[in-house]
């Protein structure tokens, strides 16, 4: 099963389905050095992507980037809905007209979302952000773009996604709400980095 409009459609639903699953998670991890409306925000911005997906179906796999994109900006508030809205609306636009994306297009496409997340939010790598989690599944990406085959391309990001998320938890936040918490932010996980990781690992489960 290639990656199409219906993968996209499932990776969407699969995401979703994390974002609901883990909300607590991320409202508890947000708690200590956030605003504790990480998980709510999530959870309620996928629920109203469901539902713009299911009143407009799209056409291709950019179509319903484009549509999460444009949901994710308007229902989910802090900086995650212009972050994430940015990193889907990019990726959107690296896919084209593709309706049989391959792996080199895919690992573009990744690449892009990181760009955005990281030219919205002026985040580097370190800063203990979702950044941390972008950067070495993109790396991971590409890496594994060159096989060709685009599910092992999603579960070498997924994987690297996941470690970058634990990878925040020494770190001292340099950007965000959590930064102004200095010494105190170390020894947290990014509940941004969480949540970007769990979406890169709803990705691998729509693929098959």
């Amino acid at each position: 099963m290639g990656l199409d409009t219906d993968w996209a459609v499932r990776w969407l639903t699969l995401s979703a389905e994390a974002m609901a699953e883990h909300r607590v998670e991320l409202i508890e991890l947000d708690r200590p050095i956030g605003d504790s409306d990480h998980g709510e925000n999530m959870d309620r911005g996928f629920k109203a992507v469901m539902a713009k997906l299911a009143e407009t179906p799209p056409e291709t796999p950019a179509a319903a980037l484009k549509l999460t994109a444009m949901t994710l900006m308007s229902k989910v508030g802090g900086a995650a809905g212009p972050l994430y809205g940015t990193a889907f609306l990019r990726a959107a636009t690296a896919l084209g007209d593709a309706t049989d994306i391959d792996a080199a297009t895919l690992a573009a496409a990744l690449q892009a979302a990181r760009d955005g997340i990281v030219a919205r939010g002026k985040a580097e790598s370190g800063d203990k952000t979702m950044v941390d989690a972008w950067t070495p599944a993109v790396e991971a990406a590409a890496a594994a773009a060159t096989d060709g085959d685009v599910h092992k391309l999603l579960a070498a990001a997924a994987e690297a996604a996941e470690a970058g998320a634990v990878s925040t938890d020494p770190m001292l936040a340099r950007k965000g709400r959590a930064s102004y918490l200095g010494e105190r932010s170390i020894g947290h996980r990014d509940p941004g980095a969480v949540s970007s990781a769990l979406i890169l690992r709803a990705a691998v489960g729509a693929a098959g």
